[in-house]
Order: structure tokens, then sequence, then C-alpha cells
């Protein structure tokens, strides 16, 4: 159900990214931007309380695959980057969970709440703060090169038992997905460290402000139309790891 419902995330995200290049929605393309967007279909409550329930799964799942080593990814440095990579995805999912709970308790759409930037900046001042968010920064830029290695490689396929009749459509979807989202959080990273020790400012970034910049670069359009479709086809990925996804004892 964890897998199910980070599929339903992005595979709205990468919608509402398409719609977006055509002009069509406005609705922002991202995580938050997809939940409202969940919430404002018929019964949307209702889909709103199986993605909490999803997202707490899939919250105990990274926690126990980062703690327990369920993968086995053992005690060596790449090992532990990687645990230590799956841990911080159980906190940041956790986060996204606390924030649908708060939506489901509220009339009110509000997809920014309070800016953790403001925040640090109170308690830390500008300085500290611009190096917090330049490491997080640099922290995301390695998350999607791990992404984009992933991808390239498939190395995910040791951990699926993907039919061998739908294998090999499979798998490229699965890969296309993975290198569209490390794309993106390269780009999001990428826009974090230049704000942070260049322009000077320590601002939240998603995947709508990766988008949004994507957009400016030459063939734009046509670029995000690509990262959209690549954004959807990991919506896809992760419904394939809830069906196929070996899960070991």
């Amino acid at each position: 159900m964890g897998y199910a419902a980070r599929g339903i995330i992005y595979l709205t995200i990468g919608a509402l990214a398409f719609l977006s290049v055509l002009g069509l929605g406005d609705e922002e393309a991202s995580s938050k931007g997809a939940i409202l967007n969940l919430k404002h279909q018929p019964f949307g409550k209702a889909l709103l309380v199986m993605l909490v329930v999803g997202l707490l799964g899939y919250v105990i799942w990274r926690f126990t695959q980062g703690i327990k080593d369920t993968d086995e990814h053992g005690h060596s440095w790449k090992g532990m980057m990687i645990r230590t990579g799956l841990i911080v995805s159980a906190i940041t999912h956790s986060i996204l969970c606390y924030w649908t709970v708060t939506l489901l308790l509220t009339d009110k759409d509000d997809s920014s709440g309070q800016s953790a930037s403001t925040n640090l900046t109170e308690y830390l001042g500008s300085e500290i703060t611009a190096w917090v968010f330049g490491v997080v920064g640099a922290i995301l830029v390695g998350v999607g090169i791990a992404h984009l290695i992933k991808g390239f490689t498939a190395r995910f396929e040791k951990y699926m038992a993907m039919p061998d009749t739908h294998y090999g459509w499979m798998t490229k979807v699965c890969q296309f997905g993975l290198i569209s989202r490390g794309v993106v959080w390269c780009i999001i990273g990428w826009i974090i460290l230049r704000s942070a020790f260049i322009s000077g400012t320590s601002e939240n970034k998603g995947i709508g402000d990766a988008l949004d910049w994507l957009r400016t670069t030459l063939f734009g359009s046509s670029l995000t139309m690509i990262i959209a479709i690549g954004l959807f086809a990991f919506g896809l990925y992760s419904l394939l790891e809830a069906i196929y996804r070996r899960i070991e004892n």
C-alpha cells in the first residue's frame, strides 16, 4: 500500500505537469499539489484517508529498510549511505503524511504552509541557514545522481519479480521513471545550492520549482513535457513495486 500511495502521488504530479505545459489546470505539479488535486475529486476525503494509510505503510517500511537492513546493504560506507537515505525518505514522507492529515481535518486548501526557511533563519541566522540549505542542496543532487545511476543500470531488477512476459516494457518504464525523477532532484538541489551560495537566499524548493526552471531553458516546453511523462512513469514504477517488489522475510 505504501508503494501504491507513492505511485498515485507521482501519477498525479506527472499528469498535472503535463497539463500545465498544455496551458490547462492550475494546481501546482508537486506532492502537495497532487494531494490537493485528489481532495477535489469525487470522494476526495475517502481517497485522502486511503492515501494516509498508504503513506504510513511506506514510512514504516522505509524505516524498517534503513534500520533492519532488509535488503542487506551492509555496514560499508556505501551501504550506510543507502540506509541513511531510506531513513531520510521515511522522515520526509512522514511530514507529507502529517500534512495530509491536517488537510483532512481542516477545510482550507493550503499547499504551502509555514516556510521552514523562515523558521531556520529566525533560530540560526541567515548565514548559518544558507549553509544548512547548501548542504540540503548537495544531498538532493546526490540523491538525483543515485536515481540516475539506478535508472541507467537497472539495479532495481534484483529486488523485483516481474513476469517474463512483460519484463521488457516494465523495465523500460521503470528506467525512464527513475531517470526522470533523478533529473528533477538534481535540478532542485542545484536551485537550492545556487540560492544559498550565489543569491544569498534560503528558500524551500520542490518539484514545481524544478519544472518552472526547466521551462525557462532552451526547448523548455518539450523538456518539461518529457519530464512530466517521466514522472508519470515513476508513478507506474511505484505501482509495479507495489505488485512485484520482493519483500524478504
